[in-house]
């Protein structure tokens, strides 16, 4: 079966006519991404945002430090029973499937 050509490019336009919001959307998102330039790797000065305990006697920063500690160790286990119990529904998922 021939298919005429000026149905083939009708049949074209038609459909790039859909996909043309999406094409030119992800186009702007390229050009966007291409025009950022800041340094990815430069990492966060937390001394900049933690200088306001510095003025606190070396007893008081100890404490914060102590707690900042164990908010973040806190975090971490929590972090970790999350993933564990994750681990073991998939486990028992699979057994049974």
């Amino acid at each position: 079966m021939v298919i005429d050509l000026g149905v083939k490019e009708k049949l074209r336009s038609f459909i790039d006519s859909i996909f043309q919001p999406i094409i030119s959307f992800l186009d702007l998102g390229i050009q966007k991404l291409q025009s950022i330039n800041l340094v990815v790797a430069q990492g966060i000065d937390v001394g900049k945002y933690l200088s306001v305990f510095g003025d606190m006697p070396s007893v008081w920063q100890k404490v914060i430090i102590s707690i900042l500690a164990s908010v973040t160790l806190l975090g971490s286990l929590l972090i970790f029973r999350s993933v564990m119990r994750m681990y073991y529904s998939v486990k028992e998922g699979v057994k049974w499937w």
